[in-house]
């Protein structure tokens, strides 16, 4: 293996390694450290490329962390890649749950914790709008995903479609295959 393809490798654990330690939220809060690691940091791919990935990725069952390290573990290094990012993705929260799972148990009720944990859901909230805004602008003005009126309404349509699935609680899991089954449908 060359010096390269080992850098690579581990330079994907190490990003994904940061963006698990530093995500408090699930899912949602992770995509946009991930992203800042593939796209802004490292430049593996662009941010067309990777707001297609968490698409491709959505769309599987799983947890979204371990589905988009392995998509961009392996654009990078291939099956050593897709090892190396799943490892730093959920070996924190193993090592977290494994031995600090009786403090956390112990003081999730204390007004510390909370402190802590409401002081964090603001910048979870803004790293998750600014995604979504720059996918927005990605896929609207910089005509990386769509390039036609009807692609541009269609896509409106099953968002505000979505939006409203949201606010009438409806599995997300439904949300997902209706909008790939109006995707198939409409374009």
């Amino acid at each position: 293996m060359s010096e390269t393809f080992l850098a690579d490798v581990w330079n994907l654990f190490a990003a994904f390694f940061r963006a698990s330690n530093l995500s408090f939220g699930g899912g949602p809060a992770i995509i946009p450290l991930m992203q800042v690691e593939a796209v802004n940091h490292y430049q593996w791919m662009t941010s067309a490329q990777y707001s297609e990935a968490v698409a491709v990725t959505n769309a599987l069952p799983g947890p979204a962390a371990t589905k988009i390290a392995a998509y961009v573990g392996y654009q990078v290094a291939s099956w050593p890649g897709v090892v190396a990012s799943i490892a730093a993705t959920i070996l924190p929260t193993l090592f977290i749950v494994v031995f600090a799972g009786k403090l956390l148990v112990k003081y999730a009720d204390s007004a510390g914790m909370k402190s802590m944990l409401k002081g964090v859901r603001p910048v979870v909230a803004v790293f998750v709008g600014t995604v979504g805004i720059q996918w927005g602008v990605d896929i609207c003005w910089n005509g990386t995903a769509l390039n036609d009126l009807w692609t541009i309404v269609g896509s409106a349509l099953i968002g505000i479609a979505t939006a409203i699935g949201f606010y009438f609680k409806i599995h997300p899991a439904i949300l997902v295959v209706a909008a790939m089954g109006a995707g198939y449908l409409m374009f």
